[in-house]
């Protein structure tokens, strides 16, 4: 199928992934992965086909042959890291921005909690374009990943679709936030307005025993979580 101007539209999750997923062409210094969520399997089969056969600094494109364990269809992309992987990366989301009709798509770099604004200026403040760099920059990375940050506890999946996090326990039903903030422990607690919370001790409570080992604390309807100096802020939301 030859795809056209707004044919994605509604189908594209408005976050892009990069660096999140190992590479299957060679080693993950050296190349930058870029995966898409899409809503249906037909659509993510036709965004693959289109980003291999329109942009020759592709190495690789594939979609999921089933849905993954966030709801969605994935559409893997392998580009070379380089000096220009921000350009480029940038010339295939312009070309994917008119397919889904959407004129302003967010990017989340190796698991981050934040998404940004997907530009070239955004990218290359964050892109390493050396394997030195990719390494430092994991490292650097490790109590941004929503993955380690849950290092504490036992649940079974953790993911984030757009700026919703859910994490998965056995035997249990998933529970879902809505991010706010993460940072530095003093500077993110600063930044709260809310008053501290007393009466809801119950959820607390249920979060510690489904979370694990962490210092949770209530301030309106935000919740505070803290872990090595880092502290995490979220609403509790229904799925």
């Amino acid at each position: 199928m030859t795809l056209r101007n707004g044919d994605l539209r509604d189908l594209l999750n408005k976050v892009v992934e990069i660096d999140s997923f190992k590479s299957k062409m060679g080693s993950d210094n050296d190349i930058v992965t870029i995966a898409f969520s899409t809503i249906t399997k037909e659509s993510a089969d036709d965004l693959s086909s289109f980003i291999e056969r329109g942009y020759s600094f592709i190495l690789d494109a594939d979609a999921t042959p089933g849905e993954t364990s966030d709801g969605t269809y994935k559409v893997f992309v392998e580009i070379e890291r380089n000096r220009d992987s921000a350009s480029n990366i940038s010339e295939m989301i312009d070309g994917i921005s008119k397919l889904s009709d959407t004129q302003e798509l967010r990017f989340r770099y190796y698991k981050n909690f934040r998404s940004e604004t997907l530009t070239t200026e955004n990218l290359q403040k964050v892109l390493p374009i050396t394997a030195d760099d990719y390494d430092l920059a994991i490292q650097e990375g490790r109590m941004q990943n929503y993955k380690n940050f849950f290092n504490k506890s036992f649940v079974e999946n953790v993911y984030m679709e757009d700026e919703l996090l859910v994490i998965n326990k056995a035997f249990a039903d998933p529970v879902a936030f809505k991010f706010i903030d993460f940072g530095p422990t003093q500077e993110t607690i600063e930044s709260i307005t809310e008053s501290f919370n007393p009466d809801d001790f119950a959820e607390i409570i249920f979060l510690s025993k489904y979370l694990g080992d962490y210092n949770i604390t209530k301030y309106g309807s935000k919740l505070t979580f803290d872990n090595e100096g880092h502290t995490l802020v979220l609403e509790r939301v229904v799925v």
